[in-house]
C-alpha cells in the first residue's frame, strides 16, 4: 500500500493498536508496584518496545544508530534533540535503564503519565526555580547511584524538523553537580513521526551518538554550549535523510 492513503491506513492501524495495548499495559504496570524499581522498569518498558515494534512493522519506521561505541559503561546524562514521541520510546531500547527529567504535569496524563510515575522520573516544578534545582540534584544523585541513566531534552519540548529551540542549562548543570558524563545525541525522528502529528511516514531514523563529555572542572554553561554545538552540527548533517520518498515501507 503506497502513497498518502497507505500512510493514513497504516497510521490508523498503529493508533488503534496503541489504544488497545495502552490500558492493558497500564494494568500490568500497576501490578508491578511492590517490585524493586529496576524490575518495574523491565516490565513497564515492554510497552515502549511494543510501540517501536508496531512503528516498524505497521508504519515502516526503522532506525539506525551511529556512534554506539560512544555509549559508556557507567551511568551518564543524555542530552538529546527532541522532535517526536518516537525517541521517548526508542531510548528505552537503545540505552541502559533510565529516568527522564520531565515537567511535573506530565505525570497527570492518563495511562502514559501514570505508568511513567511508577519509574520515578525526576519531575520538576518550573514555577519554583531554586527549589526545583535542589530537588533535581538530590534526585539525580539518587538515580545515578541506583545505576540509572538520566535523559534530558534540553530544548524542553519537541521541535519541528529543521528548527532549534533554546538549550536550557539544567541537564548540563546536573552533570556538573554529579560528575556524570554528558552524552550528546542528535536524531531526525520528526521527519517520520512529527510533533502532534497523526500521520507516521515510512523511512529510517538516524540516531547519532557523540563522544561523552567529561564534566570535571567544567562549568555547566560550557558543557551545555559544547553539547548544543555538537548536536546542531550533526542535525545539519542528518536533517532530510529519514523519509522514504517512495511512500513504501
Amino acid at each position: 500500500m503506497t502513497g498518502t492513503v497507505g500512510v493514513f491506513v497504516r497510521s490508523t492501524l498503529f493508533a488503534l493498536a496503541q489504544a488497545v495495548a495502552t490500558p492493558l499495559f497500564w494494568v500490568i504496570a500497576m501490578l508491578t508496584f511492590p517490585l524493586p524499581l529496576i524490575a518495574r522498569y523491565r516490565v513497564i518498558s515492554t510497552w515502549s518496545r511494543l510501540m517501536i515494534f508496531l512503528a516498524r512493522t505497521v508504519c515502516g519506521i526503522h532506525y539506525r544508530i551511529e556512534g554506539r561505541e560512544h555509549i559508556p559503561q557507567r551511568p551518564c546524562i543524555v542530552l538529546s534533540k527532541h522532535q517526536s514521541a518516537w525517541e521517548t520510546l526508542a531510548f528505552q531500547i537503545i540505552f541502559p535503564p533510565q529516568v527522564w527529567v520531565i515537567k511535573r504535569e506530565l505525570l497527570r496524563v492518563p495511562f502514559f503519565g501514570w505508568g511513567l510515575a511508577m519509574l520515578k522520573p525526576i519531575a520538576i516544578d518550573r514555577g519554583a526555580a531554586l527549589r526545583a534545582l535542589r530537588m533535581m540534584a538530590a534526585q539525580a544523585h539518587d538515580r545515578l547511584e541506583r545505576g540509572f541513566w538520566i535523559v534530558v531534552f534540553p530544548e524542553g519540548t519537541r521541535t519541528a524538523s529543521g528548527t532549534h529551540g533554546r538549550f536550557h542549562v539544567g541537564g548540563a548543570w546536573l552533570a556538573a553537580q554529579t560528575g556524570a558524563p554528558v552524552l550528546p545525541v542528535a536524531l531526525n525522528a520528526g521527519e517520520l513521526w512529527g510533533r502532534h502529528a497523526f500521520l507516521k511516514y515510512p523511512g529510517t531514523i538516524t540516531v547519532r551518538i557523540g563522544a561523552p563529555i567529561a564534566p570535571q572542572t567544567r562549568k555547566a554553561d560550557d558543557l551545555n554550549r559544547e553539547a548544543e554545538s555538537w548536536i546542531r552540527s550533526q542535525m545539519n548533517d542528518i536533517t532530510g535523510m529519514a523519509r522514504d520518498r517512495t511512500g513504501t515501507a
